[in-house]
Formats: structure tokens, sequence, C-alpha cells
């Protein structure tokens, strides 16, 4: 069965539940509704975060998410391709009419890793502002903090002996702020538009520890 036909049966159904409407007290569903929905299907359960194969069972990559038209008809699954959980992969949009559901898995007929990491990457207008904004300010302040690091070690090689040790020990402390800050930024900047957030907390904490030894 084809996941778009599985997808708009689970909506259907969800669009059978009663809604709360203006003057009336009636919220939700029946008890035997329930009954309905808890042996229905289930998107998340069976759908998102799933593998999906080619036809000949090669694992081409795992759903991320579904993208749902106003008419509440699936258009498209979106899968990542390539890369190891996320580093080094990107997003695809897949035409839900072309995934089927074989014997639990989700089937992509005609599909290859190569042919599907080979599509146009696919990337959500807002997340990625964001992603670029955030990226861009990181940037900047690891140059700023890389002239300043050029700027201090110059400073320590003409400093007389008893100020000099003082000055390695900075530059020591933001080399290794440097260090730290480039790598997580770059981890993030593999990660696919979907999943650079997962990385958000440990580039600023990097990010946090560079600007305050460097100054910024």
């Amino acid at each position: 069965m084809s996941i778009a036909l599985l997808v708009a049966a689970a909506l259907g159904s969800a669009a059978g539940a009663r809604a709360q409407v203006a003057g009336s007290t009636v919220i939700g569903i029946t008890v035997t509704e329930a009954a309905q929905v808890a042996t229905g299907w289930s998107a998340k359960k069976s759908i998102l975060g799933k593998n999906v194969y080619s036809s000949k069972g090669e694992k081409i990559g795992k759903v991320e998410d579904l993208i749902i038209a106003p008419d509440r008809n699936v258009s498209y699954l979106i899968v990542s391709a390539g890369g190891f959980i996320g580093i080094g992969s990107h997003d695809v949009a897949i035409p839900a009419q072309q995934v089927k559901e074989e014997g639990g898995r989700i089937v992509i007929p005609g599909a290859t890793k190569d042919n599907v990491k080979a599509m146009p990457p696919f990337r959500y207008a807002a997340v990625t502002g964001e992603r670029d904004v955030f990226i861009d300010r990181a940037d900047k302040d690891i140059l700023v903090a890389k002239e300043r690091l050029a700027s201090l070690q110059a400073q320590a090689a003409a400093a007389s002996a008893d100020v000099k040790g003082k000055l390695d020990g900075q530059v020591a402390a933001m080399q290794t702020n440097l260090k730290s800050a480039e790598s997580r930024l770059g981890a993030m900047k593999k990660a696919t538009a979907k999943r650079w957030k997962e990385f958000e907390n440990d580039v600023n904490v990097a990010m946090a520890r560079l600007r305050v030894s460097a100054g910024l």
C-alpha cells in the first residue's frame, strides 16, 4: 500500500474526532471512538524515524518528516540521504506516491542510495534562515578571535621573560577554545538542516568560552 494512502487514512480518522465549537460543550472523542483510534495506524510509529529501502533491500536513508499539503494530502516524505547519524547527510523530498509499504518496510521502488543522495537537498526556509544567521555570527567571531590570537602571539614573542609566560598562557587557552569552537561549528555545518539544532548547545558553550578568552 502507498504511504500517501496510509497517512490519508490516518488523517481521515482524526477528522472524525469531535472538535470544540462556539456554544458547544463537546470536545474530544467518545470512549468508543477512542478505542477505534487506539487500534488505528500511527505515522509516528510506522514512518517517522524509520529506515527507507530500495526494492533490492538496500538501505537508502531515514524518514525525518512528512510534508502535508493544506488539503491534508501527504505530498512528500523528507528523507535524510547519505552520511552517518545526520552528519554529512542532507534531506531530500520524495513524493509520497513513489513510496510503498512492503512487508513492514518503507520502500522506494527504483531508488538506489546513489541516485537519492544525488537529489537536490530539501531545506526548511525558516529553519535554514535561522541556522545561517547562527553560523554567520559564529564564523565572524571565530575570524575576529583568530586575528586577536595572532596579535597576542606577536606580543608574546616580543615580550620580556616575566611577561611572556603570562601571554603564552593566554595564547594556549585561546588556541584550545578556538579549536573546540571550530570543531563543534564544523559538525553543525555538516548536519542536515533539520538536525542542526542538536548541535546548537555544544556550539554555544564552545563559542562562549572562545569569546571570553578572546575578549569579544
